[in-house]
């Protein structure tokens, strides 16, 4: 892709997943790599070997020194940035609505918005600094787009990210730096491992994935190739889009037999959802 070599990239959340795939891609359009994580083991994985220079950072990115000690390590290695992945985050508890802790909200906001909102204002500081503009992708998610009933704080938090992209987009345009988001669907990571056997965790995901119109999960490379294609100059006449990456299954149509109408016994996931609480159909 044209106008990614020579470039310095921070890709966030790059232990696993669509971060460490990201750092793979650019690397292989020539871009060097700041690979930023709390996980160090993982992070020593995803720079070895790569065909251009790369760091690792442990960092904290929902904290002002995490993204400091990550930028101040990318200008002491660089000398600047170009290009701002902002990808890390957590997908928090299954918990409904009602059992929801406050503590467990925060703790999903301050990870997945907090770090985007500073690793923005970092990159736009670093920008200005640098005398000239870059490039910032922010992994959203089809949560982004859609709702359900459980995961509630990732899927507010995914909603929030598009906030601070459609405002950095704005602010950005006129200084020459483009900000976009990539909105993956189910792609099989590390991200929820956590949860092998809950409904919607990590066991049933290619089950869920077979609803979409390509049948199949996505992958951490599919998602990369499409980031490093926003960051690239092919992609320069974009700023303030989500690219949904998901198998098509934003586009789906429910209540249309193609969609799946009429395929699934709502009763029973009800009935597992609520219980017996109240104003719930039996299952059957």
């Amino acid at each position: 892709m044209r106008g990614l070599a020579g470039k310095v990239a921070v890709v966030t959340g790059a232990a696993g997943g669509i971060g460490a795939a990201t750092v793979r891609r650019l690397a292989e359009e020539g871009a060097h790599v700041v690979a930023v994580d709390l996980d160090d083991d993982g992070l020593r994985a995803t720079i070895d070997g790569l065909p251009t220079e790369a760091i690792r950072v442990r960092a904290d990115v929902s904290t002002e020194d995490g993204v400091a000690a990550y930028l101040e390590a990318a200008i002491e290695r660089f000398g600047r940035v170009d290009l701002h992945h902002l990808n890390a985050g957590i997908p928090g508890s299954f918990a409904t609505l009602p059992d929801l802790t406050a503590a467990e909200f925060d703790r999903v906001m301050a990870v997945n918005v907090r770090g985007v909102f500073l690793g923005a204002r970092a990159a736009f500081q670093r920008y200005a600094a640098q005398g000239g503009g870059g490039s910032i992708v922010i992994t959203g998610s089809i949560g982004s787009l859609r709702g359900s009933a459980d995961l509630l704080a990732y899927q507010t938090s995914k909603h929030a990210v598009l906030g601070i992209l459609r405002g950095a987009a704005m602010y950005g345009g006129p200084l020459g730096v483009r900000v976009n988001a990539v909105a993956p669907g189910i792609v099989p990571t590390e991200l929820f491992a956590g949860s092998p056997d809950v409904a919607g965790g990590r066991d049933d995901m290619s089950r869920r994935a077979s609803s979409t119109p390509l049948r199949r999960a996505g992958t951490g490379d599919e998602v990369a190739g499409v980031v490093a294609f926003l960051f690239s100059d092919d992609a320069a006449y974009m700023t303030g889009e989500v690219v949904s990456v998901d198998g098509g299954a934003s586009i789906v149509s429910t209540v249309r037999p193609s969609g799946g109408a009429g395929a699934w016994d709502f009763p029973a996931y009800d009935r597992a959802l609520y219980g017996e609480r109240p104003g719930v159909p039996p299952a059957g």
